[in-house]
């Protein structure tokens, strides 16, 4: 078997050892000390999250997507932030997209091999029709996943703008995407399972991208989400709120206003005709 060119950090043997004989106290002490030291990678790579961001918003200002697309947990977490977009932001369903190697299905259940197939993440966002107006982000902890890789490399040969978050320092999906984020946590507390930092600082990143970029479409105005779906009575509560404190006016009248027309944003706009 021919050796990996770069140093998978995510694979590298856990600073810990003899797990099974820690009390239960030790196991969590010290996971919460390997977790501290994810947000102080993320810093490091915050000039990377910046361009990428950068890179993001006048495409989706010219109508373009973005894609997440990544295998296991990598490809869940994309999907949970594509799918909290529209309910937290207001945007339309199909402008943020998680992808997954193996399909739908591979959202609760591991599909085997999946990860492994060069061919069918190109397929897959084929299947979207995606254009040069996109942007697609491969999420990859070791940087290797070939579901990614090669997607990631086809986008490049059709001029769509690719970015990638991983958690491994030169690794092929970051040679590849033209705006690649490297966030190297290091070992992980059980060795391998990139399901605990290395998942956390994807997250967090996701989190910072996609709050970034629906800030800069004025998804947000203040710190207040005024484009959210009005989907639960929690919600309803929020909007009412915001609305009683920019406008200055009574929460009931707040409340009518939202009921009335059915949004912060529309019911904000029309009050101060």
């Amino acid at each position: 078997m021919t050796k990996p060119t770069y140093t998978k950090t995510t694979e590298s043997d856990s600073y810990y050892n003899n797990l099974e004989q820690m009390s239960v106290e030790e196991l969590l002490l010290n996971m919460n000390k390997e977790d501290k030291s994810v947000p102080l990678a993320i810093e490091k790579a915050i000039p990377q999250i910046e361009a990428l961001v950068s890179a993001i918003v006048p495409k989706m200002e010219e109508g373009g997507r973005l894609f997440y697309m990544g295998a296991g947990t990598s490809g869940r977490l994309g999907i949970v932030d594509a799918s909290e977009c529209p309910p937290t932001y207001g945007i339309e369903h199909g402008k943020v997209i998680g992808l997954i190697a193996g399909g739908d299905d591979a959202i609760r259940k591991a599909v085997e091999f999946a990860e492994d197939d060069e061919k069918q993440g190109w397929e897959d966002l084929k299947a979207h029709n995606i254009n040069d107006k996109d942007v697609v982000i491969g999420i990859a902890a070791s940087g290797s996943t070939p579901y990614v890789v090669e997607a990631l490399k086809a986008c490049n040969q059709n001029n769509i703008i690719t970015g990638c978050i991983t958690c491994n320092a030169g690794s092929p999906v970051a040679l590849t995407a033209k705006f690649p984020i490297e966030i190297v946590v290091g070992p992980e507390f059980v060795t391998g399972s990139t399901r605990m930092k290395a998942g956390t600082a994807q997250k967090l990143a996701l989190n910072m991208i996609s709050t970034s970029v629906m800030i800069k479409l004025g998804r947000v105005k203040g710190n207040k989400m005024i484009d959210m779906q009005l989907s639960n009575n929690k919600l309803i509560d929020r909007g009412s709120l915001i609305l009683a404190k920019n406008l200055d006016i009574e929460y009931n009248l707040a409340k009518d206003l939202l009921t009335k027309h059915g949004s912060v944003r529309k019911a904000m706009n029309e009050y101060k005709k």
